[in-house]
């Protein structure tokens, strides 16, 4: 109460109301939880932070080592070590995206449990901290660009390296939308949960990060493209690399189920809000 003012804070009853304004007013408790994620996750170790850097590069090592020198993947003229990289920092960043949002009410109970803030708070901050990831994974990515461009290498980066910013924004929009879905039904059904990490990994042998999408036969090309994180990758790759195509028309398709994904996804996070408390 102040100035004989009564704040009533009352479930949600609107499918539509999602109160990103009062979010705003809380932007200082998202970044208290961006730290905090960062405490967390690099506490007692002896590197700390810099396994921001090092795991996409251990990952990498091993995709250049399984699926370029093993399995002899083309990849249409690239080095292999920046093809894999350029796919493997972005679907790091989707995938952390979904798998942060999808723990958002299991994850958090307690806490929610015993004060009342606007629960989107915990998937903003964390868009916000694997964002501040992939940026540092991007410029270490962009470094061995410039090195292998001014080696004489075969990289091209062009116009739709613009297109970064809408590609890395749909990325975090559809991980979290995915996410928040999956976060909603957890709360009755816990065993969904236990298909997630495995559902995230098919869903990226069935995306173009470890092969090129002209790897997929002719007649499969479309339904491949078809699948949201794919164009995404594919942009980015081709904006910084020169390789593969840009599928313009599907990416204006991501765009539209991305959307799509992130306002149903908050629909049912609004609805499974009111009373999840009482179920997890």
């Amino acid at each position: 109460m102040k100035n004989n003012e009564i704040t009533e804070i009352t479930p949600k009853r609107k499918f539509f109301e999602f109160n990103l304004g009062e979010v705003w007013k809380y932007r200082d408790l998202v970044m208290l939880f961006v730290k905090r994620d960062f405490k967390n996750s690099y506490k007692q170790t002896v590197l700390g932070p810099l396994w921001i850097i090092i795991k996409p590069f251990l990952s990498t090592f091993v995709f250049t080592v399984i699926f370029g020198m093993i399995a002899n993947i083309s990849t249409d003229g690239m080095p292999q070590f920046l093809f894999f990289m350029a796919g493997n920092i972005l679907w790091s960043f989707f995938s952390s995206c979904l798998n942060g949002s999808s723990s958002t009410f299991i994850g958090n109970a307690r806490l929610f449990g015993k004060v009342y803030f606007p629960r989107l708070v915990m998937p903003c901050a964390n868009i916000i901290y694997n964002a501040i990831g992939f940026l540092i994974n991007f410029v270490m990515f962009f470094i061995l660009v410039l090195i292998y461009m001014f080696a004489g290498s075969n990289v091209h980066p062009n116009f739709c390296a613009l297109l970064m910013p809408l590609v890395l924004l749909s990325s975090a929009l559809l991980g979290t939308g995915c996410g928040l879905i999956v976060s909603s039904v957890t709360t009755k059904y816990r065993d969904l949960g236990v298909l997630v990490s495995f559902g995230v990994t098919l869903w990226m042998y069935i995306t173009p990060v470890v092969y090129p999408v002209s790897q997929v036969a002719e007649s499969f090309r479309s339904l491949a493209l078809l699948n949201p994180v794919a164009p995404l990758v594919e942009t980015f790759r081709y904006g910084f690399l020169g390789s593969g195509t840009f599928p313009w028309k599907y990416l204006m398709l991501s765009f539209l189920v991305t959307a799509g994904v992130l306002v149903f996804g908050m629909i049912i996070f609004n609805k499974v809000e009111k009373n999840f408390i009482d179920t997890v």
